[in-house]
């Protein structure tokens, strides 16, 4: 577990489940290539358009868009402009993440949970489907996965909270938070 080292053992588990949950649907990027990639074959070399295999693109896309988002959080793959940053110690890094995460992602997060129920609640309550003729039925599941990635993203950012706070105490290694050569390459 890349960054799972040193952290009790809970939370070392919802560590390595953002991990696992984004390991897991990097195989939906190849998936969606192969479909768009048939799309474009069935319509140009055939006429043959597929609503649902259109749909099923943008479903895949916001599954990893959304639940992966935990892991590019957890690896710190998220857009940073890093003018300073880059160069402070390991410790002043840690008091930036902590501090973004308290007062930036979390109440973000919350926002969005808060903001979107309604929405999802409402989607839910008719079964909302396709608006276009043919297309997948499960619109209401694909924005159950607003709040669902809020959720996720609250879960690794308390675990962000105590990693930094660990690193900051000088209880846990900077170092294990970086990921090496070896963890790299699984990527």
């Amino acid at each position: 577990m890349t960054h799972s080292r040193g952290l009790p053992r809970p939370l070392a588990a919802l560590d390595a489940f953002s991990d696992y949950l984004g390991k897991a649907l990097s195989w939906l990027i190849l998936a969606m290539m192969a479909v768009q990639f048939l799309i474009v074959v069935l319509r140009y070399a055939l006429s043959i358009n597929s609503i649902p295999m259109q749909e099923s693109v943008m479903y895949m896309h916001a599954l990893v868009f959304l639940l992966a988002a935990a892991f590019t959080l957890k690896h710190d793959g998220h857009v940073r402009v890093d003018i300073f940053y880059r160069d402070m110690s390991p410790r002043k890094k840690a008091w930036v993440d902590l501090l973004g995460t308290v007062f930036l992602l979390l109440p973000v997060m919350i926002f969005t949970i808060v903001a979107s129920l309604g929405y999802v609640a409402k989607s839910w309550a008719i079964f909302e489907g396709s608006p276009d003729a043919g297309g997948i039925h499960g619109v209401f599941l694909l924005k159950t996965l607003i709040p669902l990635f809020a959720g996720l993203m609250i879960v690794q950012g308390l675990v962000e909270i105590l990693r930094n706070a660990l690193i900051i105490s000088g209880r846990l290694d900077p170092s294990t938070k970086d990921h090496d050569a070896a963890d790299e390459e699984r990527l």
